[in-house]
């Protein structure tokens, strides 16, 4: 049985490459993922740990904003802190830090010289050291006033040399400075530009102030332990020491991990995520391979029974084929899982992360994973048709009957269909009746798989009423070739819809997605109607803060009338009940209600900016128990309480002005609490008699020197948003691509063993006058039909799918729905592009049978 397995696996081994390919691809998603992670972590870890100082000290900060955002001044410890670690006992050096992230750096033009993919620009104070992490390879460190020092891939991409003259754009406002030092990274680069000041040069241009640091970098005297440093400074600092993190070097490289391990894991979740798709729909692939040639093995099988192999060893025979292909799949995904790596590694050095494809990290459980992954599934997929061949009779095997299985399987999944079916009909029936959004997601993650569950069920069933609506033209257009190719469709329910499933997940994933994604851009776009009355909006594209001088420059713009700030800051709000929540908060001038269109439930704009008081969304109030009058108890990230009367409560919801977070107050409390904090929006209205076209080419001139904010009107916000959210979209399209091309393959491979099983019949019907021609359309429109029977079901799921999920975006505020009709439009005519692609070969190959030895077929 051996020997025979082995024949048989290597006789065949043509039909199994594609289904090896889906293997291939599956694992090579999720080994690269993998390596990419580990490779990213390990090259960090060498940063971080030859570049720390052994303790630390930086302002305490408890949490941090949601998202980043935030427009809080940046946290500082006094510099005279330094003196007083220096005296510690065991501190062989201390010194000041300096270093402020999300600054702008421009040329001459006033073109910025940073990375441009939303990487941060980072101006740090020069600190020669063995731990630094670049070392100077042309010219000189900074040393005095207006001088500065950049990095070499900085200086590389934007043409900066020695002598230049550069701007850079601070929290305190814009100082020039000359280039005199280029410096190179001696490890990795994270990503950022640097540019290095003299330390009371940053002082005064990053901070304001001579007298504040970002933080205190400590070394240890020789043989004196970290921890025990740690301890020192802390007892030292008495009960002041409070205001600060203290963190040893082994503490700064796990909270460097963490915040790295946070970015990695969205990454890797997502792509092993999408890799899982893939391995689905490379399951029913393989499920279909096996199938077709079990059925075409079928006098084999029957052979090899008459000769005494009894069941066991038919079922162990072609689930060890399975093995073989899972292996030598698996063995070529690690493969392509490296070269995978290998891209993502570069395609990371055009985001400016600087890793050495030579530094690529590939871990033994790594390995194990591939081959859990690759054999495992292979395995788990050629059960079934193993089981249906060990099913088999000799007698009926020697009579060369086709397994093609009794009505009772169908009734069976008639039933099976049925029950999984209404089962995720009524969770996404309660998802859409659902008032909780946590309950509604639960919902709709149950009811999209038990839907797509009962699709993979019953689409044997509805391969005949479908194909026969969708090839009802067939006839017509391309006569006796158009009734052949939808008979041939209709042939096997069981093969036709195992193989249009695969292609069923890919397009309704990608139909629920654009659904969800065009509901939430049509949201946004209303609630920018409803709430935003100003005629232009100066903001950061990243939603970073800007300083005041560019708020100054705006309001003596010629024709600017009102102006109105905002700033963000994320606040722990402590409920009634003992319960926290973290959200941020938006703080306004007073001329609020002249930008905004706020509807209030109760109190006013008026209440809710005095000093001391906010407003709220009243869907939050009603949730957590507050009204009018109410104390809310608040900690800002540096720990510092504070304490609001609830003033107003708005209906408003979602991103509007005065809604972020669903809490906002006035400039006045914010200072209070956070003072000296830079802008994260300005709202502005043209004067009266002003054409708001010269207002906007006024702003544009006046904003040149500052590239790192825009003016939009309300056209240029809907689109900056939509276009996220495309962007977002476009990205998952990219990763579901995977999926759909092996669902492509499992086309391809049906095809392809249709061929050989109806050899004799295409003979036949090349004897009777079928042209090569003819013979190759039918092929085709053979293939399009079973890819268009896909494409309908998956666009059925997905519609459906994408109706519960605008239900949960609406409790969260987005109320529109809307289909993406072009995108259903491209998923058709796409399809139609997959069917043809997919019978190229396989009708090929038809084409050239030679007619007298297709007729003479076994």
């Amino acid at each position: 049985m051996l020997r025979a397995t082995l024949r048989s696996f290597f006789a065949h081994k043509g039909r199994l490459l594609l289904s090896a390919l889906a293997v291939v691809l599956s694992v090579a998603f999720v080994v690269g993922s993998l390596i990419f992670s580990d490779t990213t972590g390990a090259t960090f870890d060498r940063l971080f740990a030859s570049t720390a100082s052994d303790v630390q000290i930086t302002p305490r900060q408890d949490f941090d904003a949601p998202g980043g955002i935030g427009s809080a001044a940046t946290p500082t410890v006094p510099a005279a802190l330094r003196d007083r670690v220096a005296g510690v006992r065991g501190v062989a050096d201390a010194r000041l830090d300096v270093r402020v992230e999300r600054i702008t750096v421009t040329d001459a033009r006033s073109t910025p010289v940073g990375p441009t993919r939303n990487a941060p620009s980072v101006a740090t104070n020069w600190t020669p050291g063995e731990r630094s992490p670049v070392r100077v390879t042309e010219g000189r460190p900074p040393r005095g006033p207006g001088e500065a020092m950049v990095d070499r891939d900085t200086a590389d991409r934007a043409g900066v040399r020695i002598g230049d003259t550069l701007h850079v754009i601070a929290p305190p406002g814009t100082f020039p400075v000359r280039v005199v030092g280029i410096a190179a990274f001696t490890t990795t680069n994270p990503g950022s530009s640097l540019v290095f000041l003299e330390t009371r040069a940053a002082q005064r241009g990053l901070l304001g102030s001579t007298g504040r640091a970002t933080g205190v970098s400590v070394d240890a005297a020789p043989g004196v332990p970290d921890r025990v440093v740690e301890r020192r400074i802390g007892a030292a600092l008495g009960a002041g020491g409070t205001a600060y993190d203290i963190r040893t070097r082994a503490e700064q490289k796990k909270t460097q991990a963490e915040q790295l391990g946070d970015f990695l894991s969205v990454l890797k979740y997502m792509m092993v995520g999408f890799a899982g798709v893939a391995v689905l729909v490379g399951v029913f692939l393989i499920v279909n391979t096996f199938s077709m040639l079990i059925a075409q093995r079928t006098r084999e099988l029957g052979l090899l029974r008459a000769l005494g192999a009894d069941r066991r060893q038919v079922r162990r025979s072609v689930l060890l084929e399975a093995l073989l292909l899972g292996v030598a799949g698996a063995t070529a995904g690690l493969a392509a899982g490296v070269g995978l790596a290998v891209l993502l590694v570069v395609a990371m050095g055009w985001f400016g992360l600087r890793l050495d494809a030579a530094d690529l990290v590939l871990n033994w459980p790594t390995v194990v994973v591939a081959y859990v992954v690759g054999v495992g599934v292979t395995f788990v997929a050629a059960l079934l048709p193993a089981l249906r061949a060990s099913r088999v009779s000799p007698m009926a095997a020697l009579a060369d009957l086709e397994l093609t299985g009794s009505g009772r399987p169908l009734r069976l999944r008639a039933a099976a269909g049925s029950l999984v079916g209404a089962a995720g009909l009524a969770a996404l029936a309660g998802c859409v009746l659902s008032d909780r959004t946590a309950v509604a997601g639960s919902l709709l993650a149950l009811g999209v798989v038990l839907t797509l569950v009962a699709g993979v069920i019953a689409g044997p069933l509805l391969v005949r009423p479908v194909i026969r609506l969708l090839g009802r033209g067939l006839e017509p257009a391309f006569g006796v070739v158009g009734r052949l190719s939808r008979r041939n469709a209709l042939r096997n329910p069981r093969r036709t819809g195992a193989t249009a499933a695969a292609l069923m997940i890919g397009l309704a994933l990608v139909a629920g997605l654009s659904v969800a994604g065009a509901s939430a851009a049509a949201s946004v776009a209303q609630q920018i109607d409803r709430t935003l009355g100003a005629d232009f909006v100066v903001q950061n594209a990243s939603l970073a803060p800007f300083s005041d001088e560019v708020t100054d420059r705006v309001r003596a713009t010629p024709g600017a009338g009102t102006v109105v700030r905002q700033r963000i800051v994320p606040l722990k709000l402590r409920l009634p009940g003992g319960r926290s929540v973290t959200t941020v908060a938006g703080a306004f001038d007073r001329d609020f209600d002249a930008v905004a269109k706020v509807t209030y439930a109760a109190g006013s704009t008026e209440a809710a900016l005095a000093p001391g008081q906010v407003g709220i969304q009243a869907e939050f109030a009603r949730e957590h128990g507050l009204r009018v009058g109410s104390r809310l108890d608040a900690v800002l990230p540096s720990g510092k309480p504070a304490r609001f009367t609830v003033g107003a409560l708005t209906e408003n919801a979602g991103s509007g002005p005065g809604t972020r977070g669903g809490v906002f107050m006035g400039m006045a409390t914010l200072e209070k609490y956070a003072p000296g904090g830079q802008n994260s929006a300005l709202y502005v209205n043209a004067a009266d008699g002003t054409d708001p076209a010269r207002l906007r080419a006024g702003l544009e001139r006046t904003l040149k020197p500052f590239p790192q904010v825009q003016v939009h009107d309300r056209a240029d916000y809907k689109e900056l948003v939509s276009g996220q959210i495309q962007g977002l979209l476009n990205l998952l399209y990219g990763l579901l691509g995977l999926a759909v091309v092996i669902a492509v393959l499992g086309v391809v491979n049906t095809l392809a063993l249709a061929v050989v099983e109806r050899t004799r019949e295409i003979g036949l019907l090349r004897a009777v006058g079928l042209s090569r021609k003819q013979l190759r359309r039918t092929i085709r429109l053979e293939s399009v039909v079973i890819a268009l029977f896909g494409a309908v079901l998956g666009l059925g799921l997905g519609l459906v799918w994408g109706v519960a999920a605008q239900r949960v975006l609406a409790l969260e505020g987005l109320t529109a729905f809307a289909v993406p009709w072009p995108t259903v439009a491209a998923v058709v005519i796409g399809s139609v592009l997959a069917g043809l692609l997919a019978a190229l070969l396989p009708a090929l190959r038809a084409s050239r049978l030679d007619v007298l030895a297709a007729i003479a077929h076994e």
